[in-house]
């Protein structure tokens, strides 16, 4: 097909959607080193996370040698409700560029939740429902994931309960309350419900919280509960999994277009929306049936992948969770309260780690100024007011298709839309009031994370 005559939108019809999930990690030559447990520093067993984790995610985040695991019927169903989501080609920001690049984005935000993370909670859920739990505990950032679940556990008739970082939890009280209507109980964090929380408050008086405390904070609450689990929303093999529907959507819209994407842009906190999108591209290049470029975008504010360093790690600042090999910028780092709240994680997913290890994919920091200058910009010209933590993607897609009028070379560009940022409002205030501003974390405030890193 000639790209000049691609439609705006793309969808697959209902028999084309996937039935199985793909598992990158099959393909990897070189796997991710094992999670290991910080007592005995020995690989975890199924049984020490089945105390922690449904028994269903506990053999999905174990098994790196299954290609595609099925998708339950149940699941299934409830994909349809919202699957398959757009393929879009961002045509008025190619001409408002001016660029030979061809745009394209798979849009994750029509859904109630707004955004991708729905495509995890409604497993996640399944599973926990399956094995006759009274309910699971979460952490949440920006709120996405937490509103994603609350749905999913609403669904699947389940108590929910949200540890949402605190500045999050301040910054964006209509998510909160979206979480709320769906019958969660979200708690701001670190809080004083729990032991590790005490600590944490006491530890870093008047802290804003991060990604790490409301995890120990979740893991904590779900331990101490007859009947419950923990869920998590990014980071872990799981969910990497679960989100691979994104990417193979995508691959299955792009082959039926005839159209082949040469770089493929995602933000990167955890790394689930990333590790979704370019999970079948990635499963391409591994195996050699063909190249492309992939870049992880993440905030200058928490640079896991551009300044941390590869090394076993603590995947909360409570130090309850194992032990994972990734590129962190230390369990006890504590990122400004920076608006995309949902990349404010000191690590990355194992798997992106290794794979960004092997140079397989490249990584870049941008400063929070830039990407609400991107987003704006996308906004008004593509009509949809993008998440804050999407909008790193689209500051490197326009990077990158500017690059490309500038050598005349008319690459294709695909990026992931995770969501709609109709919640983060104040975050646009401060942008559009000129109040934000950019904190770059110094040598010295991450040499002195790294030097509490566990010795492994």
């Amino acid at each position: 097909m000639n790209t000049d005559e691609v439609p705006y939108k793309t969808y697959l019809t209902e028999a084309e959607l996937p039935t199985a999930w793909y598992n990158l990690r099959a393909d990897m030559k070189k796997k991710p080193a094992p999670l290991l447990n910080p007592g005995t520093l020995k690989p975890v067993t199924a049984e020490e996370l089945e105390h922690v984790f449904c028994k269903e995610l506990v053999r999905q985040e174990l098994d790196d040698t299954t290609q595609f695991i099925p998708i339950p019927d149940e699941v299934q169903k409830f994909y349809r409700m919202f699957r398959p989501s757009p393929l879009i080609r961002a045509y008025f920001l190619e001409r408002a560029l001016g660029t030979p690049a061809k745009i394209y984005y798979k849009f994750e935000g029509n859904n109630t939740s707004g955004s991708h993370k729905l495509n995890s909670a409604v497993a996640q859920a399944y599973y926990a429902k399956a094995q006759g739990l009274k309910g699971v505990t979460t952490e949440t950032g920006a709120g996405q994931w937490g509103t994603a679940l609350s749905m999913a556990c609403a669904f699947f008739g389940l108590d929910c309960q949200v540890y949402m970082v605190k500045c999050s939890y301040e910054q964006k009280p209509f998510r909160r309350e979206v979480m709320r209507t769906y019958g969660a109980d979200v708690t701001p964090s670190p809080s004083m419900k729990t032991k590790i929380g005490r600590a944490i408050n006491e530890a870093h008086p008047g802290t804003t919280g991060s990604l790490g405390c409301a995890i120990s904070e979740a893991v904590e609450a779900a331990v101490t509960q007859d009947g419950y689990r923990y869920v998590l929303g990014s980071v872990l093999a799981q969910v990497l999994l679960h989100q691979s529907i994104i990417g193979l959507e995508a691959k299955a819209a792009f082959d039926k277009l005839g159209v082949k994407p040469d770089l493929v842009i995602g933000c990167a906190g955890g790394g689930s929306n990333l590790g979704g999108l370019i999970a079948p591209f990635m499963g391409e290049k591994l195996r050699g049936e063909a190249d492309y470029r992939f870049i992880a975008v993440e905030p200058a504010s928490c640079p896991s992948f551009t300044r941390g360093r590869y090394a076993y790690d603590f995947c909360d600042t409570g130090k309850v969770c194992p032990l994972q090999k990734m590129y962190t910028l230390g369990h006890d780092f504590i990122p400004s309260a920076n608006h995309a709240g949902g990349l404010r994680y000191h690590g990355m997913s194992a798997t992106l780690s290794e794979l960004y290890d092997q140079k397989l994919m490249e990584a870049r920091a941008v400063e929070q100024t830039s990407v609400f200058a991107a987003a704006e910009q996308f906004a008004r010209v593509e009509g949809i007011l993008p998440a804050p933590e999407s909008s790193h993607a689209i500051r490197v897609a326009i990077d990158e298709a500017l690059r490309c009028k500038e050598e005349g070379k008319a690459e294709t560009i695909l990026f992931g839309l995770t969501g709609t940022g109709y919640f983060d409002m104040v975050a646009y205030q401060k942008y559009n009031d000129r109040e934000m501003g950019d904190y770059i974390p110094s040598d010295e405030e991450l040499a002195a994370s790294f030097a509490k890193l566990p010795k492994v």
